[in-house]
């Protein structure tokens, strides 16, 4: 006759079970598979956002465009360096910047603000992290702009901008996996989000670079995750190259940011539909 400890249940929490690990791999590969939807969706959202627009997203052009020529002039000559320098450093950073923001932004509305769909439609939850990302690259051509504008373009060294680019839609996929599922759950992030992103946009070497602060401070920059993203990206651009430790922090920051999306992501999963 079995024990009573034995015929009673074991309490299991719907998280815990190791199985979700593997659904959390398929949801994966059932969304990456599916990058021709996500694509189509991120245009539909694109289109929404400028929906009765005549510029459409040139809007971007002309708004960058307007806050580099204010700024150009003035922190020249705060900094006292070189105009033709600084415009394209300014240039240059804040379209990435936008963009990085732009990711973040959108990643805490991942899921939350395709609700309708989850609830309705049975899709790897992976689609909406990928369209999330690339709803948010949308500012990025803006980049060419600046250099047709200016009419210096950037040597060979401007092809390590390709892996660079690579990596910041890896980091914006796996912000939009942590920041989607914790924004579902807690509404509250966004606007700590939103507060974050704009303290950080001071913090970061956007408006001012780092050869206005002492060189021993500079190594300190690697500590501010949005600095080594968006060197690489710029530093090829730029400034002629970048270096390994820039890189390296690059890359350890991306596999920090998507060892926690990833554990929380397979953890999760199941959820989202009851708390959207």
């Amino acid at each position: 006759m079995p024990s009573a400890s034995a015929a009673e249940p074991r309490l299991r929490f719907d998280a815990a079970r190791p199985e979700h690990g593997a659904r959390a791999r398929a949801d994966l590969r059932a969304g990456l598979s599916m990058w021709r939807l996500a694509l189509a969706l991120a245009l539909l959202d694109i289109r929404n956002r400028y929906w009765g627009s005549v510029l459409g997203p040139l809007w971007n052009t002309l708004s960058t465009a307007a806050m580099v020529a204010g700024l150009a002039l003035l922190y020249a000559t705060l900094f006292r360096i070189d105009s033709a320098d600084y415009l394209r450093h300014l240039a240059v950073s804040l379209i990435l910047w936008q963009a990085i923001a732009g990711f973040l932004t959108d990643a805490c509305v991942a899921f939350t603000g395709s609700a309708g769909v989850i609830r309705q439609v049975a899709m790897p939850q992976t689609v909406h992290l990928l369209r999330s990302a690339l709803t948010a690259a949308h500012a990025l051509p803006i980049v060419p702009v600046v250099y047709l504008y200016t009419g210096h373009w950037p040597g060979a060294e401007a092809w390590l901008a390709l892996p660079a680019l690579v990596l910041l839609l890896a980091t914006g996929f796996a912000a939009a996996m942590l920041l989607g599922v914790l924004c579902a759950r807690f509404r509250d992030i966004p606007p700590i989000v939103a507060n974050l992103v704009q303290l950080f946009f001071f913090l970061t070497p956007v408006l001012w670079t780092p050869a206005l602060l002492e060189p021993d401070a500079v190594p300190w920059l690697l500590l501010n995750p949005f600095y080594p993203l968006l060197e690489t990206l710029r530093g090829p651009l730029v400034e002629g190259g970048v270096g390994i430790a820039v890189w390296a922090a690059a890359l350890g920051w991306t596999a920090l940011l998507t060892a926690a999306a990833w554990a929380l992501f397979r953890r999760y999963r199941a959820r989202i539909a009851y708390w959207v």
